[in-house]
């Protein structure tokens, strides 16, 4: 038996076509995934079952089932149908589009949902475009985009559409997929003999990331790249799944937001003391090609602002891995960048410094600030003298322990305390050293 000689609706139709696109479901009961979206009873679900559809933006990953859902909407109503691709259309298309709309509904009464696929790919203007017939409702606007509509979609656009987001098929989900396209007879393998082994299936799920797309692919190359046995039988085992999907494609655009999601994970894991997973966070980013002097300067920022005086090597071991990134490069330098992120995020934490600067800055701008104290300044100039500058500063290292009590901030800002050291790692000493000069100041005005 010929590998895709097996009863269709269309043999011909489906012959040419890729696995991942004869599988695509045909209704919302073949839909897989995104329940929090179109599960039983849900918004979306309704409005398509209604007929009664209002504009809005798809966005998520890659093989979630954005363009799919779109075509499972086509089919289910009573609207007329206009698809485009942002990245071969242009302000043209919408044009012809958006007046033969206005002619269908004015003649027919007819509707036009138009899907545009990749709708971040459209600038300020071609989005611009569309606003006005979005508004009289000329047209149903079905975006789906990749990246974040905060980011990369116009706020009027926007604010007319409602966002569905679309998140990674799970495990289970991607399974289900397979084992629907071997079992299929009309468009998937089910009329040929295949065996698939567990872990096989195990790979082709792993490694596709939640990407039903990818997953689909893979187990078509597996297919058309296995000769049957002796009994006519292709057999795929997991050397074969190995081969079919060599390396998870990541989801990761160094402009998009993946990228800040990543980032904000690979932080968030050094500030709560994870370091597996700070170190899970920084392989994506390595692997994705992200620029190791950005998570240089992120470890670097990190070790200020959550580690501080808690561990003041933090720093200094940040700083090291910047010269590092900077002198030798990757692939070596993702030994320092590992070594400093695990450093900072196995350090005790304080953002005293942080929270103290801040505040400091806070008073700068929005209080009296009065003047300098004339004990504290500059009396190396020529007249400053004169005017009593330096008259009465005490020099520290003239007294014992280094430390003499007097007034270093301006009047109004006497009564403030901005730096208060947290009871963790190198600040537990250096809340013992205030502590001390502070009760040799209570006990230098008692006994006066």
């Amino acid at each position: 038996m010929d590998l895709f000689d097996f009863p269709t609706d269309d043999q011909s139709n489906l012959n040419g076509r890729p696995l991942a696109d004869r599988m695509r479901p045909q209704n919302l009961d073949e839909f897989v995934g995104q329940d929090q979206i179109v599960g039983k009873g849900r918004l979306l679900r309704r409005a398509i079952q209604a007929d009664k559809l209002t504009p809005m933006i798809f966005f998520g990953p890659p093989g979630t089932g954005k363009t799919t859902l779109a075509h499972i909407i086509a089919q289910k109503t009573s609207a007329y149908f206009e698809q485009l691709n942002a990245v071969t259309s242009g302000v043209g298309d919408l044009r012809r589009i958006i007046a033969e709309a206005e002619e269908r509904l004015k003649f027919d009464q007819q509707k036009t949902i138009l899907f545009i696929d990749e709708i971040h790919r459209f600038n300020k203007g071609q989005q611009d475009a569309l606003l006005p017939s979005v508004e009289k409702g000329t047209i149903i606007l079905i975006g789906a985009t990749t990246e974040s509509p905060m980011f990369e979609i116009n706020a009027a656009l926007l604010s007319r559409s409602r966002l569905f987001r679309f998140v990674p098929l799970s495990s289970k989900d991607i399974r289900k997929i397979l084992e629907h396209a071997l079992s299929d007879k009309s468009r998937g393998y089910g009329a040929i003999k295949i065996k698939a082994d567990a872990d096989a299936l195990d790979h082709l799920v792993q490694v596709a990331g939640g990407d039903s797309r990818s997953a689909l692919h893979a187990l078509e190359l597996a297919v058309l790249t296995t000769n049957p046995d002796q009994d006519g039988v292709i057999h795929i085992d997991r050397s074969v799944a190995e081969e079919s999907i060599q390396e998870k494609v990541l989801q990761y655009d160094k402009k998009g937001d993946n990228h800040y999601d990543t980032v904000s994970a690979f932080i968030k894991s050094m500030r709560g003391s994870d370091p597996d997973a700070t170190l899970y966070w920084l392989a994506k980013m390595i692997a994705a090609g992200e620029d190791p002097k950005f998570i240089a300067r992120r470890i670097f920022i990190h070790a200020a602002e959550d580690v501080g005086l808690a561990d003041p090597n933090a720093i200094l071991v940040a700083n090291a891995a910047v010269t590092a990134v900077t002198f030798i490069g990757l692939p070596e330098a993702r030994i320092p960048l590992a070594e400093a992120a695990l450093y900072v995020s196995t350090a005790p934490k304080s953002n005293a410094a942080l929270v103290g600067i801040d505040q400091a800055l806070s008073a700068v701008k929005h209080e009296t600030s009065g003047e300098v104290p004339i004990h504290l300044r500059d009396a190396h100039y020529q007249g400053a003298s004169k005017l009593g500058h330096g008259i009465g500063y005490l020099y520290p290292h003239d007294f014992e322990g280094g430390y003499v009590p007097q007034d270093y901030l301006p009047e109004p800002m006497r009564h403030k305390t901005f730096y208060q050291p947290s009871a963790r790692g190198y600040e537990r000493t250096v809340q013992k050293r205030l502590d001390y000069f502070a009760q040799r100041d209570r006990e230098k005005k008692e006994n006066k």
